[in-house]
């Protein structure tokens, strides 16, 4: 078998075994991307590859990319040893990211609020106040639709997220009120946040949610214009978030909850969390979020 077939073979294989394993889209495509990359530098069937080898190609992608590219190519090649060619990854010691533990910078509770002032276009406005006074990921904001939104619970289901697990978040009722006001100027069945695209009537029967890079591009240009200089992205609005409900006392296993973290010890505890502590956590966020009132 020449390498061309060897490699789409294996390729194939990875493709099928990422899918069987329940890996997300996303982890699909980068692990995919590992084995091309892996063909263009190395120029060796996959199955045929050493040590040697590896070294030489994680010393050259340290040149050129950054750690986080490094640990997605170990993470994709131990994937493709387990699973594709059933074979022990011997090479453990060949690449070691540096233990790096960074503070991520957040808002204050005032930053905040002064950032999300700057806002002019109600869509960003709406989609980043949302983001914030639920600590969503963005991608989490941009795929919800009006059947996630329960006004009888003030909870917002959100689905199919990081590890593919659905979580319930509460809802600050200045936040529905956020969202209801919104949505009622497009009312596409589909989504909270469609992309702002053609005509009033394609916007409202897409089944295409905002882009990302829009949303992005409107927190930076806010943050330039509120004179805050701090190192801060749409991601920040979550992490800020996190801290301000550690400020005013929630809990911290309800928080790890509401933002969806788990590990093997903290799942546990989930579990244990009980409804009372969950209703008493709403009535705080519900205050602190009353500052939003003035977006309305």
């Amino acid at each position: 078998m020449d390498n061309l077939s060897n490699f789409n073979s294996y390729y194939e294989q990875m493709h099928q075994a990422l899918i069987l394993q329940g890996k997300q889209p996303k982890t699909v495509e980068s692990y995919l991307r590992t084995l091309r990359r892996v063909r263009d530098r190395l120029h060796k069937p996959l199955d045929k590859l050493k040590p040697t080898d590896l070294k030489m190609y994680f010393a050259e992608l340290l040149d050129t990319h950054s750690w986080s590219t490094v640990k997605i190519d170990r993470c994709a090649l131990v994937f493709f040893y387990t699973h594709v060619l059933e074979r022990e990854w011997q090479w453990i010691k060949i690449v070691k990211a540096p233990q790096v533990k960074t503070i991520p910078d957040v808002l204050t509770q005032d930053e905040t609020i002064q950032l999300l002032n700057q806002l002019e276009k109600p869509r960003y406005k709406a989609c980043l106040a949302a983001i914030y006074s639920m600590g969503l990921r963005i991608s989490e904001a941009l795929r919800l639709t009006p059947a996630d939104i329960c006004s009888k619970t003030m909870r917002v289901h959100i689905r199919n997220s990081k590890g593919n697990k659905d979580r319930l978040v509460p809802l600050p009722a200045v936040t529905l009120h956020l969202l209801r006001a919104y949505w009622a100027t497009h009312r596409n069945p589909n989504l909270i946040f469609p992309k702002f695209s053609g005509t009033a009537y394609r916007i409202s029967k897409t089944i295409d949610h905002m882009d990302k890079g829009g949303v992005q591009g409107a927190m930076k240009a806010a943050l330039a214009d509120s004179g805050i200089s701090k190192k801060i992205t749409v991601h920040s609005l979550r992490h800020s978030y996190a801290t301000h409900l550690i400020e005013i006392g929630v809990n911290l296993r309800i928080i790890q909850e509401i933002l969806g973290h788990s590990s093997p010890v903290t799942t546990a505890i989930y579990a244990q969390i009980s409804k009372p502590a969950i209703d008493d956590s709403k009535e705080a966020i519900n205050l602190l979020m009353q500052n939003l009132a003035n977006l309305l």
